[in-house]
């Protein structure tokens, strides 16, 4: 089905989240950005005034779509319902891209809260190409799957997590979202390189790029990094995301900052920060030659 796939894609340009409260500075302050992204399950009501806003947004600009609650990598099968909620979302908006979490947050009936790491091994891969399959297949379009944040590390994985989702990618015909704060988070956590985590990974699958801040806790045994949407892009996130631009060129990419909102101001100016390495021309495809 993958050449049946429709497959939108955002502007290769810098949006952020949509917050209800910023509604009105946006209005008076049009074109700081150039989409905006919405979570999925947020927006699943009929009506109301969370519709009226993300209505009058669509008119004038891109939008991202970003789900949070169909456990990709849940053992059980993807909720129905859930699912056609989804696929009424996208087709009422017609976004130009959808998201999910390489990630399970659900387990029989129950739901859990949270964004919960798998084992990287023959099973769950075809789990989860099976689950994609299924939501590309609802959906009538591509979606791009978000590598994780993790802090804990299955003994039973047997695939690397940047071949597990290249796999993913070339069994399903989907795409990736790489979350660059994501590959800072979990590269301090378990010791590893998050540049020769960016030389391994399928750029050419990127259709969407991530930025947030994180929280550091101190632990005996050494710094804790917990993807918390929180604060600004950290320094080292920032020169990560440089220098996977300069591999790969401008992709569309996302300020996420979803607790301790800051005012529209602060944040427009985070996305202009972004901008501003995105289309700097003098470290575009810098690594090439």
């Amino acid at each position: 089905m993958h050449g049946a796939l429709e497959m939108p894609q955002l502007p290769a340009t810098v949006g952020v989240g949509f917050k209800p409260q910023h509604f009105i500075d946006i209005t008076k302050d049009p074109g700081r950005v150039g989409f905006f992204e919405v979570h999925a399950e947020n927006y699943m009501g009929a009506g109301g005034l969370p519709h009226a806003q993300l209505t009058a947004l669509r008119a004038d600009y891109a939008l991202s779509v970003h789900g949070v609650g169909l456990s990709i990598g849940g053992a059980r099968g993807l909720d129905p319902d859930h699912l056609a909620r989804l696929r009424q979302l996208c087709q009422r908006y017609q976004p130009e891209s959808f998201s999910e979490h390489l990630a399970w947050s659900s387990h029989d009936a129950g739901f859990l809260n949270d964004l919960l790491p798998l084992p990287y091994t023959d099973e769950s891969l075809s789990v989860i190409c099976a689950h994609v399959d299924q939501v590309q297949e609802a959906l009538g379009r591509r979606m791009l799957l978000e590598n994780p944040s993790t802090y804990v590390i299955f003994e039973q994985s047997t695939i690397a997590e940047v071949d597990f989702l290249a796999e993913v990618a070339r069994r399903t015909g989907c795409g990736l979202l790489l979350d660059v704060n994501n590959v800072f988070v979990s590269a301090t956590n378990h010791g590893f390189d998050p540049c020769a985590y960016i030389d391994c990974f399928p750029l050419q699958h990127v259709g969407e790029i991530h930025l947030g801040g994180h929280v550091v806790e101190e632990l005996p045994s050494g710094p804790l990094l917990i993807d918390a949407h929180s604060s600004e892009v950290a320094d080292p996130v920032w020169s990560l995301f440089a220098d996977v631009v300069s591999r790969c060129g401008p992709v569309a990419t996302l300020v996420e900052w979803d607790n301790d909102v800051p005012c529209w101001s602060v944040l427009a100016d985070e996305a202009a920060r972004a901008a501003r390495i995105l289309h700097a021309p003098e470290k575009r495809h810098a690594r090439a030659g």
